[in-house]
């Protein structure tokens, strides 16, 4: 098929010229029919006339039918004409239509944003929503966007590497998801959190400098902004500071911004900074929205946390079943600041030990979180030692970091963005589901797929899995 995309069509004009796409809208009118075809570019009128072959096929053409079409692409006329529409000052004569493949009617209408249909309609057949404008817009920004980081980060001598989905379960934060390994019964991977420990021995390998967008699974309760699974623009650099981290990423961040959403106004360069004692007790959260318009949705206000504690309680003195043991809020891999590194390492006054972290925010959202690393193993030690790991844990859990770090790994810090939330706030979008294609419900669930679901005994007898019921 010698296709013609609908966004060159313009080039073609007197021309015939055969395109492939959906029948977006069918109007049938007795002698005439008219059409809006559509691709992946963009959408075009098409006519039929004074061709009785065509136009019986051209009758029994339905909304999201599958076609290609040959004809001649002709200028409107002046009145006929749409301003500022694309192919809005054309139309194609319809010589020949042939089905590629019928289509049901659909379940909802998506000539328009589908925003407003139940959610639940749309992800149980995302594939028909993934065709609105609006939705086909959110994904091709998204690919857009993480092409345009991949790009700035290698003209910076970054290096795209891929790190392991199957990995080890380690203490250090929300709940894993595990699987089971069928040729080591009784054992079980973890998918990772975040590439964190593998970043980490990257720098251990002598990288210097990595990027990946990274594939995260955390099994933690759902809100509009979460997912079980999602999307981390992450990275890591050797022989860096926290200023030299955060002035790479706000450089970054506004030249996307500038590249992509010229409408949109960035309220304040250099990004503010604020200490995480002055957020939470002007706001009291550490990720506040301090737009001076809360109403203007293309108004972007930055904001850089810095000056977390490294340690915080786990739950009230008071309560004699949780006497309080320390936790970290942040990272267990993180460094202190410069002057309080002999505090940690003789974990002394743990309370007031404040962390070398940043958190990037964004309207009210956190959007990206990092921090140097601890590179030296006894100081490593000793964080986990404050945070109640035993020895025997510590070197189980813990042991393959301690001995990178002791064959020689170099100070290193980094960052992951949250690039799903980003996205949705640059395309005005309520949640992430959004900016996701195929995303799960608020309660974790693929209703299109319908997973999770029931595996049969035979899957569980090969991995020694045994179910019984809650009750026991």
């Amino acid at each position: 098929m010698n296709r013609i995309y609908i966004h060159t069509l313009a080039d073609y004009k007197e021309q015939s010229v055969t395109i492939a796409g959906w029948v977006h809208v069918a109007r049938n009118q007795g002698k005439v029919a008219f059409f809006d075809f559509r691709d992946m570019t963009g959408m075009v009128q098409g006519v039929v006339f004074g061709k009785p072959e065509v136009l019986e096929i051209a009758k029994t053409l339905r909304p999201e039918w599958v076609v290609a079409v040959t004809g001649i692409v002709h200028e409107r006329p002046e009145n006929m004409k749409k301003e500022g529409a694309v192919n809005g000052d054309i139309e194609l004569e319809i010589t020949d239509i042939t089905i590629l493949n019928k289509a049901e009617t659909p379940p909802f209408d998506i000539t328009g944003s589908t925003a407003d249909i139940s959610e639940e309609v749309r992800l149980a057949e995302r594939y028909i929503d993934l065709r609105s404008e609006r939705m086909q817009n959110n994904m091709r920004m998204r690919g857009r966007v993480a092409q345009f980081v991949r790009t700035q980060l290698y003209e910076q001598g970054f290096t795209e590497i891929e790190t392991p989905l199957f990995t080890k379960s380690t203490p250090e934060g929300a709940r894993d998801y595990i699987v089971p390994a069928r040729m080591s019964p009784g054992h079980f991977y973890a998918l990772p959190q975040s590439p964190q420990q593998y970043k980490q021995l990257l720098m251990a390998g002598g990288i210097e400098k990595y990027f990946q967008l990274a594939r995260c699974m955390r099994d933690e309760d759902l809100r509009g902004d979460r997912q079980p699974e999602f999307t981390q623009v992450d990275m890591e650099m050797s022989f860096v500071t926290e200023e030299d981290i955060m002035n790479l990423n706000e450089a970054l961040l506004i030249s996307v911004v500038t590249e992509f959403y010229p409408e949109k106004r960035i309220q304040q360069i250099p990004f503010p900074r604020m200490t995480y004692a002055e957020a939470m007790e002007t706001y009291g959260n550490d990720r506040p929205d301090i737009r001076e318009d809360k109403e203007d949705p293309n108004l972007l206000a930055f904001l850089w946390i810095v000056d977390f504690p490294f340690f915080e309680k786990t739950a009230d003195s008071d309560d004699p079943q949780a006497q309080g043991e320390w936790t970290f809020t942040h990272n267990p891999f993180s460094l202190s600041k410069p002057e309080d590194v002999e505090k940690l390492v003789n974990k002394q006054d743990i309370g007031s030990i404040m962390a070398a972290q940043y958190d990037i925010t964004l309207n009210g959202y956190e959007i990206g979180g990092g921090s140097i690393r601890a590179h030296d193993p006894v100081i490593l030690r000793s964080i986990l030692e404050i945070l109640g790991h035993s020895a025997e844990k510590i070197e189980s859990n813990f042991g393959h970091m301690l001995k990178a770090l002791g064959s020689g790994c170099p100070p290193h810090g980094g960052i992951a963005w949250g690039f799903d939330r980003l996205m949705m706030i640059l395309q005005n979008e309520p949640n992430i589901r959004e900016v996701i294609a195929f995303p799960k419900t608020r309660g974790g669930r693929d209703l299109m797929m319908d997973a999770p679901s029931p595996i049969d005994h035979k899957q569980l007898d090969e991995l020694g899995i045994v179910l019984r019921k809650q009750s026991e």
